[in-house]
């Protein structure tokens, strides 16, 4: 895999540490590497620190089950993760996985309590981003307890579609498995499988391979109540 270095623009350590701090990350952190599958940590797993995305796309889920995932969410270059296994818990309460060729930054617990302590702002947008993810997982609660399964896998296209954005060809710029889409929007593969009939017979989406395009972005949105 190509070594991706830190873009202080991209990087939300980077960009909001003050700059006499700059120069002790980089001392500090190490860049890691994860192949498409790989995991980057796993549930139960000892926490021994945070890790902010260079490029790559990840999957964050709950195992459920033997053979079942619950997914949390995705992410992306410039996103954080390992966040959940802050905060004084000694574990990690949820697993990530690549889904594509993936760099990362990764600092270790102790650094990022200096660095918590001695950057106001870093901390301030820490807060932020703890804020907007409790918000984000009390829509999806919402939505798993009371939007029909339709409207749930037409959500979590159009979210995958925000997340990743398109290829060249117009395709979600990451290749998304069925059973994901299923974990993600609380429902099973079969689901997942009969709806993108449905929706390709309608010239809703299009799908090459596992590959998808969203046609009609309207009316997709039509299967989501307001």
């Amino acid at each position: 895999m190509r070594q991706v270095t830190c873009n202080i623009k991209d990087c939300f350590l980077c960009s909001n540490c003050s700059p006499e701090w700059k120069d002790l990350i980089t001392i500090k952190k190490a860049t890691q590497l994860f192949k498409k599958g790989e995991n980057i940590f796993t549930e139960k797993e000892d926490v021994k620190g945070i890790f902010f995305i260079y490029s790559g796309a990840v999957k964050v889920y709950k195992q459920w089950g033997e053979d079942k995932q619950l997914i949390i969410r995705f992410t992306k270059k410039g996103d954080i993760l390992g966040h959940r296994g802050l905060g004084g818990n000694e574990i990690y309460p949820v697993s990530a996985t690549a889904l594509e060729n993936t760099s990362a930054c990764f600092i270790s617990n102790d650094f990022l309590e200096a660095t918590l302590q001695t950057n106001p702002v870093f901390t301030y947008r820490l807060m932020q981003f703890y804020m907007q993810e409790l918000q984000k997982a009390e829509a999806r609660m919402r939505n798993l307890a009371h939007m029909e399964v339709k409207g749930r896998i037409a959500e979590t296209l159009l979210e995958i579609k925000n997340i990743f954005g398109t290829n060249e060809d117009g395709f979600i710029g990451v290749t998304i498995i069925r059973q994901d889409i299923a974990s993600y929007a609380g429902t099973t593969y079969e689901t997942v499988f009969k709806f993108f009939n449905e929706l390709t017979e309608q010239k809703i989406i299009r799908t090459s391979g596992k590959d998808i395009k969203i046609l009609n972005e309207k009316k997709l949105k039509a299967f989501i109540p307001e």
